[in-house]
């Protein structure tokens, strides 16, 4: 489906557009990250391993207009918590989950990754998108907003957080699932748990545009 304008319901907001992502529907404007059709990949790679997975709800970390978790989740029971800083994405994120008819089973929290509110239960598999390119290299992608893609220099400075939360939330039997920009990102996170021994990336795949490690712990 070719992303298509929708009405907008404020002129003081951006036109609002609908794409497919999956069997989905999504939602969003020019002040969220456009869905890419790749990421859909890991969505299905999440849903699979979610059948074996032990009991527990999912947990999507920079999660944007919401389509990665909501796609992994949607063929299941799971519960589903999205977190991202931005209250748009947030908004989007709802309006997704109620365009799915799974907002029943979605939470939706704006918050920080260093300010994560105390959760009285621990996760399944945890779904984490963050940005992840150079700052230097941002200009490349000038309709995408700066703070969906901005990494900082190395492109690595929300990704050290979105693992600390994996540390913390995740189930010695679940998964995570961390999108990156390249191998050699992903090779930086191996090296990192590796030396740290708690957590370790158990494989990674090369998903069109980008790299998801599948981590979990030893």
């Amino acid at each position: 489906m070719t992303d298509t304008a929708v009405a907008r319901p404020d002129r003081a907001e951006p036109a609002r557009r609908l794409t497919r992502f999956g069997h989905l529907t999504i939602e969003y404007d020019e002040r969220v990250l456009r869905p890419r059709s790749w990421t859909a990949r890991q969505s299905v790679w999440a849903a699979d391993l979610l059948q074996e997975a032990p009991p527990g709800p999912v947990l999507e970390l920079c999660c944007g207009a919401g389509h990665i978790g909501l796609l992994a989740v949607a063929a299941s029971e799971r519960r589903l918590v999205c977190l991202d800083t931005d209250p748009v994405a947030c908004g989007f994120a709802g309006l997704n989950a109620r365009r799915a008819g799974i907002s029943g089973r979605v939470d939706v929290v704006e918050a920080d990754l260093d300010s994560l509110m105390p959760l009285d239960q621990r996760f399944a598999m945890v779904l984490a998108d963050p940005p992840y390119l150079r700052s230097a290299d941002t200009r490349r992608f000038p309709d995408d907003p700066l703070s969906a893609i901005d990494g900082g220099p190395d492109g690595m400075r929300l990704v050290w957080p979105c693992l600390d939360v994996v540390r913390e939330w995740l189930l010695p039997e679940g998964s995570a699932l961390l999108q990156l920009h390249s191998a050699e990102q992903a090779r930086r996170v191996s090296d990192a748990l590796d030396a740290d021994g708690d957590l370790s990336v158990l494989e990674w795949r090369s998903l069109g545009r980008g790299v998801v490690a599948r981590i979990g712990r030893p």
